[in-house]
């Protein structure tokens, strides 16, 4: 792919990450101020601290509050333990709370304290056993959570992940998607199973899968990701469906050692828009770190830094350059209501 000579214009633009796992790197002892050549943590060499989201022009992500049920890490609690799930949560939110005090990350609530020097982090909360109770809802939303996801891939009290096929969703995690609905909570179905993910849209409510690639590219089985059916059912609520770039949810066919190319990246940016007709339904949810090395991401693409890279494909795919914002920042943007 012939890429374009003027790059300049394509480092000036500003991203919104739907998926990063901040609070997960940081409780796993990354140090999110430092460098990403010194930060330490897990999964190196590493592409995500808070300063590299800043370097790389990150404006606005999605950070998360990441649980694992029989997890070995820092976030990990023994499968049906509601009291350990819910303070591996609480003690993520609590790392959100401290930036936000430090002006290292601001909130939509909070308008311009961080005077714009420091990413907006909403938070999504991904799989949601942390929720001791539906009751519990209200307190994670007044202390900041903006999306839920039901399930991580193993499941959750909630929902059938995407490891464990036929699993929808449960009695109580029908009663929390109704009280998500009453509270304005968005659903990512990211995760969900396939049946949980056609009972989930048997609701109505604000729906998105936040880090989920197109399922037809990738051999058409895997219910990690989403069917050309559910692009259209989200784009149909104006929901965004956020571009993945771990390398083997891009190409499945890679041997050992391969990594994906932008070209691979850009195939799934591209099919969505096919599959809905227009561009508004696909935005970034990189998943960057997210339990990977910033080897296991597309080739040329190691930190935020290098994301410019991605628009300079789309425009040689001869994507627009209003298009090309919106796909970085705009379709995101206009869902969460950001400027």
């Amino acid at each position: 792919m012939e890429l374009p000579r003027n790059r300049s214009k394509f480092q000036q633009l500003k991203w919104f990450d739907a998926h990063l796992d901040l609070a997960y790197l940081a409780e796993c002892g990354r140090d999110m101020e430092a460098p990403i050549d010194s930060c330490g943590g897990p999964d190196l060499p590493a592409a995500v601290t808070l300063r590299s989201l800043r370097e790389g022009r990150v404006a606005a992500c999605l950070g998360t509050i990441f649980t694992e049920a029989d997890g070995l890490d820092a976030v990990g609690y023994r499968a049906g333990d509601t009291g350990a799930a819910h303070a591996s949560g609480v003690r993520q939110l609590a790392w959100y709370q401290r930036w936000r005090a430090e002006r290292k990350a601001a909130h939509p609530h909070d308008g311009h304290a961080s005077g714009g020097k420091a990413p907006q982090i909403l938070i999504l909360m991904e799989c949601a056993d942390p929720i001791r109770n539906v009751a519990e809802l209200e307190w994670w939303v007044q202390h900041g959570v903006m999306a839920i996801g039901l399930a991580w891939a193993r499941g959750s009290r909630y929902a059938g992940g995407n490891t464990n096929a036929g699993a929808g969703l449960t009695a109580e995690g029908r009663l929390l998607l109704e009280r998500m609905i009453e509270l304005g909570v968005v659903h990512d179905l990211s995760h969900l199973s396939q049946r949980a993910t056609d009972e989930a849209l048997g609701f109505p409510g604000r729906i998105i899968a936040s880090h989920s690639n197109c399922r037809s590219l990738l051999g058409g089985t895997s219910e990690r990701h989403v069917t050309d059916g559910t692009i259209r059912a989200i784009a149909a609520r104006d929901g965004v469906i956020g571009l993945n770039l771990f390398g083997k949810f891009l190409r499945a066919d890679m041997n050992p050692g391969e990594r994906a190319t932008l070209e691979d990246a850009v195939r799934h940016v591209e099919h969505v828009v096919q599959a809905v007709g227009h561009t508004r339904a696909v935005g970034l949810g990189s998943d960057m770190d997210g339990g990977l090395s910033a080897l296991m991401l597309p080739e040329g693409i190691g930190a935020p830094s290098d994301l410019w890279k991605l628009a300079e494909a789309l425009s040689a795919r001869g994507w627009s350059d209003d298009d090309i914002e919106s796909f970085a920042w705009g379709n995101w943007a206009r869902f969460w209501g950001l400027s």
